[in-house]
């Protein structure tokens, strides 16, 4: 017998450390197992995290493992896994262990379900690789053939052939039998990656990972990755926690993509937790984009990853051609409408040719928000504290936080004014204009009312592919690594949108949006158009996204973002605390405060100038928490480079200071949160 470590299936924050059971010799590490737990000893799940020498208790007090669950065991290479995550992101064990647990329970024999069935691989070896894809998937195959640990960032231009490099590596990694992880930032994108891995690998050894599947689906899935079947995993970010062996390469395409860093609990980076598995198997780090980060491209500068750049497209085809409407000079000319003259007439010209055009506008329903004309009041979800978006199919507000729905109000609930009133664009109203001013043409619309199940997804895409559809309007799904050969004409409707968002990335997401959706045109044989409507054309991130000039955003960014010590020159880190009682969670985020800035005193006396340099900003309440009966109130900690470890650690004290006085708060640690609202 042995003193086994366990962590246990509870959502306490009392009961977040280890367990010690008896065990017998056979139980290892990472072994799923059944344990008595509580005074009852009603049977709970737990993980072995490792095995003690000698118990903290008499040995005869100790409960043993009633039984092992070996279907649904993990690897120790995983439990390692998730114990850093619980120290790196101050989240508890077992919320880092579901992230690599199956959903779902076991089908009977020869009742598994395969998602995506019944699709085709469709795959076409180019004639030859260029000089760039030849010089890349050189550099990478040769960190894969020493089995060396090294990270690749490649800076590839639009239709510059990275799938293909990527399948390039894969295919070297299978032939030294090791297995490799494909993510992609949005599920819409997993169709047309698992169409062309089918054609290349076959589709035996590809399984799939993404939150879109049915529970059956995940866990069929995971038992075939699990089993050693599958040896490709492709997915949305989930997909960095398949229960592999030997990873050989993890590729993130479209690296720059905020979906990569989770909003929910537990709040990973996807980038990091990839770079910890590889380190275990020695594997390699492939990340690609036409618009890296600018913190993934300022870490290629200073040498932690290897850049590689692809400047031209594999077909030779040039960029498109951008041309930036200054809709400011339309409204001086009498142009009301939605498009500009130049991307109504460039629709048109494409439609006479045959050619199909993608529309983008990056906000969904038919209005942004509701207002009442007299007062000036907006229209707000009662429990989320958001603007309510317009939707004209269902004649309704619709809070895209929490989903509710209400009804348009007849008068003001404020000054029972009857002057309610519309304002903004959204997809809904730019399809309506489309149908109106293009009445000959397909109509289709990809956002996430449009989108209400898988399979409606693919159907739309498909449609778009098979041209049956000759206009797709859609939000930033339309701009995200779709290869389509036959669109003459990308419109981007109101570049301002991601502008003037009240975050420091919103040039950054601006430049991105736009390059990456300017991308999607004259991916054929000719040359495409792209049309970029803005209020603001002079702003350096739309200038620079018109000139396709990366080097000329990246440099003008990073100047302000050192100035504001902004990442990748610091972190930020928000923490929030939560709780039935207002005062409660004021009070708490007020003595985190105090308590970080008496550390980084002690700090400093300590002769640690570093870490003293930060800098913890006043706490405010979170206007659009969508919590039931509850409040929050958040914190704003800038941390200087290089001391993220010790400043979580800090909170990560603090926090169990509340724990251990019972403190009726949850606290919540996000280190550099992609939304601070």
């Amino acid at each position: 017998m042995k003193y086994a470590n366990v962590i246990i299936e509870n959502k306490s924050r009392h009961t977040d450390n280890f367990f010690t059971y008896l065990a017998d010799d056979g139980v290892q590490v990472g072994d799923k197992v059944m344990v008595p737990f509580g005074p009852k000893d009603r049977e709970k799940e737990g993980f072995v995290f490792g095995f003690a020498d000698e118990p903290d208790c008499p040995a005869d007090k100790l409960k043993s493992i009633v039984r092992v669950c070996p279907a649904q065991s993990l690897t120790e290479e995983i439990i390692s896994t998730a114990g850093w995550m619980k120290q790196r992101y101050a989240i508890k064990y077992y919320d880092a262990v579901k992230c690599f647990v199956a959903a779902g329970k076991p089908a009977k024999e020869g009742k598994e379900k395969e998602p995506y069935k019944g699709i085709e691989g469709k795959y076409t070896a180019p004639e030859a690789l260029t000089g760039e894809q030849s010089s890349a998937v050189e550099k990478i195959c040769g960190a894969i053939d020493e089995g060396r640990q090294e990270n690749f960032l490649i800076h590839g231009v639009t239709a510059s052939g990275k799938t293909q490099v990527y399948m390039e590596a894969i295919a070297r990694c299978l032939g030294l039998g090791r297995t490799a992880i494909m993510l992609v930032p949005e599920i819409s994108l997993t169709s047309q990656i698992i169409e062309r891995f089918a054609g290349r690998f076959g589709k035996d050894i590809i399984a799939v990972m993404h939150s879109r599947l049915t529970p059956r689906e995940r866990y069929d899935e995971w038992q075939r990755i699990r089993s050693g079947k599958a040896k490709i995993v492709i997915g949305a970010r989930m997909g960095v926690f398949a229960p592999l062996e030997n990873i050989g390469i993890i590729i993130m395409d479209e690296e720059h993509e905020a979906t990569y860093k989770a909003d929910m609990t537990p709040k990973y980076d996807t980038v990091e937790v990839a770079l910890k598995r590889l380190k275990y198997y020695d594997g390699v780090l492939v990340m690609g984009s036409a618009t890296p980060s600018v913190t993934s491209y300022q870490r290629a500068r200073e040498g932690i990853y290897t850049l590689i750049e692809l400047k031209e497209r594999y077909n030779k085809t040039p960029l498109p051609k951008v041309h930036v409407a200054d809709m400011r000079e339309e409204l001086r000319e009498g142009n009301t409408t939605i498009f500009s003259r130049f991307l109504f007439t460039a629709m048109s010209d494409a439609l006479e040719k045959g050619q199909q055009v993608i529309l983008l506008q990056n906000r969904r329903g038919y209005s942004n928000f509701v207002s009442c004309r007299e007062c000036g009041k907006v229209m707000k979800c009662p429990e989320c504290g958001i603007s309510l978006t317009y939707h004209k199919n269902g004649d309704n507000m619709v809070c895209h936080y929490c989903g509710r729905s209400f009804a348009v109000p007849k008068t003001c609930p404020e000054c029972s004014s009857r002057y309610i009133k519309y304002f903004g664009i959204g997809t809904e109203q730019v399809e309506e204009a489309v149908k109106e001013y293009f009445p000959q043409a397909v109509v289709g619309r990809l956002d996430l009312d449009s989108v209400k199940k898988r399979t409606d997804l693919d159907k739309i895409l498909k449609d778009f592919a098979d041209k049956k559809t000759d206009i797709l309007v859609g939000t930033q799904l339309v701009a995200k690594g779709l290869d389509f050969d036959n669109v003459g004409v990308v419109g981007v409707i109101a570049a301002d949108v991601t502008l003037n968002i009240p975050d420091y990335r919103s040039a950054e997401r601006t430049f991105q949006l736009v390059t990456q959706v300017a991308g999607r045109a004259g991916r054929g044989g000719e040359q495409g158009l792209v049309v970029v409507q803005t209020y603001e054309p002079k702003n350096y991130a739309i200038r620079s996204a018109a000139n396709h000039d990366y080097d000329g955003f990246f440099s003008e960014e990073t100047g302000l973002r050192q100035f504001m010590d902004y990442p990748p020159f610091g972190d930020i880190i928000m923490v929030n605390f939560t709780s039935e009682d207002e005062e409660t969670a004021m009070k708490c985020a007020e003595r985190c405060k105090v308590y970080m800035e008496k550390a980084l005193k002690q700090a400093a006396s300590e002769g640690c100038s570093e870490a003293a340099g930060g800098k913890v900003l006043s706490p405010k309440v979170s206007l659009h928490f969508k919590g039931q009966d509850s409040f929050r109130y958040y914190i704003i900690v800038k941390c200087p480079k290089g001391q993220r470890s010790r400043y979580v650690f800090y909170l990560d004290n603090f926090s169990r200071i509340l724990l251990k006085e019972k403190t009726d708060c949850i606290v919540n640690i996000d280190v550099n949160p992609y939304s601070f609202v």
